[in-house]
């Protein structure tokens, strides 16, 4: 079954910005979704189905999924905008692509439920808080395996957490998010199957973060033993496929650098549909590799992808190629994506004693007078409609719209307001020379650069409007798109960047 061969339907999620971005893809729809006909794109509501079950077959328990049954085969082609992953070592991945590469190959011990946000037992068949909030209970699934036919068991998840991410391996951000007042869970084993954690004290959030994918400790142990950069270049993308063992639904078949990543199905994954099949149906994911967000629409509309996600600006657009497609167009509502700016608050120094950030303007970034000006002078209801066409929303919190975290009090925010944010700005310090320009008090001109990745029309659209927006305050921006891979290498390892 290729999906596009099917009746396929486009579908785009109203996205929120702080400044955002809009989601469309070709998707066969569920029928437990309602049809409200009340716009000119469809709208669903969203009907949750009840919770995931697990079935025992023949000493193993499977993972029993909730939709209808379905047939087996077929490929699914996806893409991905930039050059293409830096690895595929989940542990040491910092870009989105890698990320995504890894997660079809590596699952973790909970997943999100798509519908309803809740967290949900993966590879664990339970998990159990106790009364304290501090003890959380991980019973494993009967007959797990990797893909080299080795059992998984409760001494991969006890050295996932206690060697790769509290020893620091690899992306440390891992470990940044578990901490708990500056201390790491204990982890110790209770059986083969059963895990036990114990934090500090009772942090909701720490749930969710049984997530993190387990590695295979026969495999991965030897390689922290060489040290840190032994591990960094592990599994990286001249790793030949057959190199790999991992546990998730797809396996890696074959990368052709540039081009695409092809992952093939793992006939031994521990899911099955509700008529005791196997999961998944597909054979072959693919992700083609694309440049720009113009060449991802070509291809889709070429029929060499099957999914695509589009801004704003294009909905209207294929709303009127629906008439003469093989898809349709349907409206989900609120997606989790955003657009933000951020700047960099660094005010640390290398290891050449030079800071990471200029002094001057690191007082100007780390003042919440000059950030909440910045804010006040975006205008991003001009952003929904100028740059999205009306199809997302503002947003004036961390959390999207979609969120089931959403402060109700806070998603209002303040709008555009110039004269509030000179007021701030003046109570700061800062002021104006004759010609307009913003200086702090010092007389330094404000001045910043503002980067997003190059070939990301949406991102480069709203980077030229803050500078717009901006300038009314005085600021000078120098807004500069950059090649993707070298954003994410200011962003994570250089750490050379202002916004």
């Amino acid at each position: 079954m290729k999906i596009k061969n099917l009746p396929g339907c486009v579908v785009f999620a109203v996205l929120i910005v702080l400044i955002l971005s809009t989601f469309l893809h070709v998707d066969k729809v569920e029928p437990e979704l309602t049809l409200e006909n009340n716009s000119s794109a469809k709208h669903f509501k969203v009907i949750a189905p009840p919770d995931y079950e697990t079935v025992e077959i023949n000493g193993r328990e499977y993972r029993q999924a909730r939709g209808n049954v379905g047939k087996h085969g077929g490929t699914l082609n996806d893409s991905t905008i930039g050059e293409g992953p830096k690895t595929f070592n989940p542990w040491t991945a910092k870009d989105n692509t890698s990320s995504q590469m890894g997660a079809l190959m590596f699952d973790g011990l909970v997943s999100t439920d798509a519908y309803t946000g809740k967290v949900v037992p993966l590879m664990a068949k339970s998990v159990e808080v106790d009364e304290t909030g501090t003890v959380y209970t991980v019973k494993l699934r009967k007959g797990l395996k990797w893909s080299d036919g080795k059992p998984i068991t409760s001494a991969d998840v006890v050295f996932t957490w206690n060697t790769i991410i509290a020893g620091g391996f690899g992306n440390t951000s891992a470990r940044d998010n578990i901490l708990i007042d500056g201390k790491m869970p204990e982890v110790r084993a209770l059986d083969a199957l059963t895990v036990q954690f114990k934090t500090p004290k009772p942090f909701a959030p720490f749930y969710r973060q049984l997530g993190q994918s387990i590695a295979p400790k026969h495999i991965l142990e030897p390689v922290t033993k060489q040290g840190q950069s032994a591990f960094n270049s592990f599994w990286g993308v001249n790793t030949p496929p057959e190199k790999f063992v991992t546990s998730g639904m797809f396996r890696l078949e074959r990368y052709i650098p540039a081009q695409r990543v092809e992952f093939v199905r793992n006939p031994d994954y521990y899911m099955v549909d509700k008529a005791g099949n196997p999961l998944p149906y597909l054979d072959k994911y693919i992700y083609y590799i694309v440049g720009d967000i113009n060449n991802q629409v070509l291809k889709f509309e070429s029929g060499q992808i099957d999914v695509l996600s589009i801004s704003g600006s294009n909905v209207a657009r294929f709303k009127e190629l629906e008439k003469h497609s093989d898809y349709k167009i349907y409206n989900l509502g609120p997606d989790t994506g955003t657009m933000f700016l951020t700047f960099n608050l660094n005010r640390r120094k290398n290891d050449d004693g030079k800071y990471y950030v200029d002094p001057i303007k690191q007082s100007w970034f780390n003042d919440k007078n000059f950030r909440k000006a910045v804010s006040l002078a975006i205008d991003r209801e001009s952003a929904v409609m100028n740059i999205l066409r009306g199809v997302g929303a503002p947003l004036y919190t961390s959390e999207s719209l979609s969120s089931i975290y959403l402060n109700e009090k806070l998603k209002n925010g303040e709008p555009k307001n110039l004269e509030k944010a000179k007021e701030l700005l003046k109570e700061s310090g800062f002021m104006w020379n004759k010609k307009g320009q913003l200086i702090d008090k010092a007389g330094n001109l404000v001045e910043f650069t503002l980067i997003t990745n190059a070939g990301n029309t949406e991102r480069e659209s709203l980077g030229v409007m803050i500078k717009e927006d901006l300038e009314k305050l005085g600021m000078k921006v120098n807004f500069k798109p950059i090649e993707f891979n070298v954003l994410v290498g200011k962003l994570t390892d250089s750490l050379d960047w202002e916004a």
